[in-house]
C-alpha cells in the first residue's frame, strides 16, 4: 500500500475508513452490515479500514496512534525523550503523568478503534460466501495480524486491559462491564493469532494472486513472525526469540538499508529494511509527524514545533563518526537571526547572537526534503534491524557472549559507521547494557524504548538518573510505574479498571 485512501463506507459500526494505492475515493450510500459484504471489494474496504486506524484517519488532522501520539508514551517518557512544553507530553516528559493525560487517553481510542475495526471485519468476512476460501483466509490473516499489533502495543502500556474479539459482537451484552484481562492471557492470545496468520500470509505481495499487485505495506508472513519474537521477547522467553527471528532472517526477504539517514527520508517510503509499516502520501492524507519533530526557526525546515524531541544528555552519547549522530538538528543560523545551539554547561546564558536550546530536534521524520505542512514520511514499526538485535540479545541472555551475537550487532553498527564491538571486552552484563544502549541509538522514536528499559530492569534507573542530572525530581517507581494508569474515562465507564496500584 502506497499510500492510504479515503473511502467513506456507512457501515453500522461507523465511518470506515480505506488504505489501498488501487482505490480511489467512492462514497456508498446505506451500505450496512447485511448488505455490505457481498464481494471482494467489499471485504478488501473492510480489511483497509483497520490499516488505516494506524494514523487517524482524519485527513487534515492526521496525528494518531503511529502518525505522531503514539510516541509520546514510548519515548517522551523515557531517559531520552524531552518535551520543553507543558501539558499532557510535559507530563509524560516530567514523569508526572496521570489519569487524566490526554495522550494516553487519545492513544487507548486509537488502539481500540483499530481492534474494533478488525473485529467487525472478521466477524462479517467470516460469513461470506462471494469470496473464495483463500480470499478469506487472507483478509482475516491480515485482520488478525493488526489486531494482534494493537493488543501487543495496549499490553505493553497498560498490561491487563479489556480483551474483545469477533465472537463477543455475537453477545448483546459484550458491553457490559467485565473485568481486564491478564497480559498472560491475552499473551496466548496473541500467540495464536500471529501463529494463525503467519501461516496464511504470503512473505511478499508481489504478483499476488488476491491482490494482483506488489502491495507492499500489507501483513507478511515476516511481519507476524518478527512481532511474535517481540512478544517472546517482552516475556524473556529467549528459545524462542532465537528461533522466531532465525526464520525471519531465513525468509531472505530482507536487508539493512545502506544508509541510516536514507531509511527515513520521505521519499523512501518502502525498502528492503521494512517489515512492517505505516505508509502515508503527503498529497492524499499526510501525516504531522514533521511538524511534531522539526525544529522550531529553522531556515528551510519551517513552521515546526520542536514539540517531540531528545534530551541532550542521549545527543552526547552517540560517537561523532556514527551517522546517526546526523539524524538532528544539533547547531543552526535561525531565520530568527540566533545561532540555536546547545549550551556548553546545565544553566549557562546566551551571549548576544546565540540562543541555547533545551533539546534537540530530529531529522528522523523531519528531512530538509520536506517543505509541505502535512508530510508523507513512513513509520518503521518492524524493521529488520530490529530482527538482528533481538536475535543477539537472546542469544546473550542464552550464552552470553558469542561470536554471532557480536557480528549481528556490528552489522546495524556498521550501517552508519559506529564503532565495532569486540567480543573479548564483554561480559553478559556488559553486552547487555551495550545492547540497550546499540537499541536507543538505532530505535530512537521508533515506539521501542520504553519497553526496552522496562525489559531490561533500566526503566527507574535511567530515567531518574537523567531527571536528578538536570535538577528535575526523581519521578518513575517501579514496579508501580511499569504500566500507565488507565484513562480516567475509560475508568468512569468501566470501574473495574483499577488504577489503585499506578497512581
Amino acid at each position: 500500500m502506497k499510500k492510504y485512501t479515503i473511502l467513506l463506507l456507512l457501515l453500522t459500526a461507523g465511518a470506515q475508513f480505506s488504505c489501498n494505492q488501487d482505490l480511489e475515493p467512492t462514497v456508498y450510500s446505506n451500505l450496512t452490515n447485511t448488505n455490505g459484504f457481498q464481494t471482494k471489494s467489499d471485504a478488501i474496504a473492510s480489511i483497509n479500514s483497520i490499516y488505516g486506524r494506524l494514523k487517524g484517519p482524519s485527513v487534515g488532522d492526521n496525528f494518531s496512534y503511529w502518525a505522531t501520539r503514539h510516541f509520546a508514551l514510548t519515548d517522551i517518557a523515557t531517559d531520552l525523550g524531552h518535551c520543553q512544553f507543558g501539558g499532557d507530553p510535559g507530563q509524560l516528559s516530567l514523569g508526572t503523568w496521570s489519569s487524566t493525560n490526554g495522550l494516553l487517553l487519545e492513544d487507548w481510542k486509537s488502539m481500540y478503534k483499530l481492534i474494533a475495526n478488525a473485529n467487525f471485519a472478521i466477524f462479517n468476512i467470516t460469513k461470506m460466501s462471494g469470496i473464495t476460501a483463500a480470499e478469506k483466509a487472507q483478509f482475516i490473516a491480515e485482520a488478525k495480524f493488526l489486531r494482534a499489533s494493537a493488543y501487543m502495543d495496549l499490553t505493553d502500556a497498560w498490561g491487563p486491559v479489556i480483551l474483545i474479539t469477533e465472537a463477543n459482537l455475537g453477545n448483546p451484552n459484550y458491553l457490559d462491564q467485565t473485568p481486564p484481562t491478564s497480559v498472560e492471557e491475552i499473551d496466548t492470545f496473541i500467540i495464536k493469532e500471529l501463529t494463525e496468520a503467519a501461516d496464511v500470509l504470503p512473505v511478499n505481495y508481489k504478483e499476488n494472486a488476491i491482490y494482483g499487485t506488489n502491495d507492499v505495506g500489507r501483513a507478511t508472513k515476516g511481519a507476524s513472525l518478527t512481532l511474535l519474537a517481540k512478544l517472546y521477547l517482552r516475556s524473556h522467553d529467549w528459545p524462542k526469540v532465537a528461533t522466531l527471528t532465525q526464520q525471519v532472517m531465513n525468509l531472505n526477504e530482507y536487508s539493512l538499508f545502506p544508509t541510516y539517514l536514507g531509511l527515513f527520508k520521505e521519499s523512501n517510503k518502502w525498502c528492503s529494511e521494512n517489515i512492517f509499516s505505516s505508509l502515508s502520501d503527503a498529497n492524499t492524507n499526510g501525516t504531522e509527524l514533521l511538524n511534531h519533530f522539526g525544529p522550531t526557526d529553522h531556515p528551510v525546515v519551517q513552521n515546526r514545533w520542536q514539540y517531540y524531541t531528545v534530551n541532550w544528555d542521549f545527543f552526547n552519547t552517540f560517537g561523532n563518526e556514527d551517522e546517526r549522530k546526523e539524524c538532528f538538528f544539533p547547531e543552526f543560523m535561525g531565520s530568527d537571526g540566533l545561532l540555536h545551539k546547545q549550551a556548553p554547561t546545565l544553566g549557562a546564558q546566551p551571549p548576544k547572537g546565540e540562543l541555547y536550546m533545551p533539546d534537540v530536534s530530529t531529522r528522523k521524520y523531519a528531512d530538509d526534503e520536506t517543505t509541505t505542512y502535512y508530510d508523507g514520511h513512513s513509520v518503521n514499526i518492524l524493521r529488520y534491524a530490529d530482527v538482528l538485535l533481538s536475535r543477539a540479545e537472546a542469544l546473550n541472555e542464552i550464552s552470553g557472549p558469542t561470536t554471532e551475537a557480536i557480528d549481528l550487532i556490528n552489522k546495524v553498527k556498521a550501517r552508519s559507521h559506529a564503532k565495532l564491538l569486540v567480543l573479548s571486552d564483554y561480559t553478559q552484563s556488559s553486552l547487555r547494557d551495550a545492547i540497550l544502549q546499540e537499541r536507543g541509538w538505532e530505535f530512537f522514536f521508533e515506539g521501542k524504548r520504553r519497553q526496552d528499559l522496562i525489559r531490561m530492569n533500566k526503566y527507574d534507573v535511567l530515567v531518574n538518573a537523567y531527571h536528578l542530572r538536570v535538577g528535575e525530581a526523581a519521578q518513575v517507581k517501579m514496579p508501580q510505574n511499569k504500566y500507565y494508569t488507565y484513562p480516567q474515562s475509560q475508568v468512569d465507564l468501566n470501574p473495574k479498571l483499577s488504577n489503585a496500584d499506578r497512581q
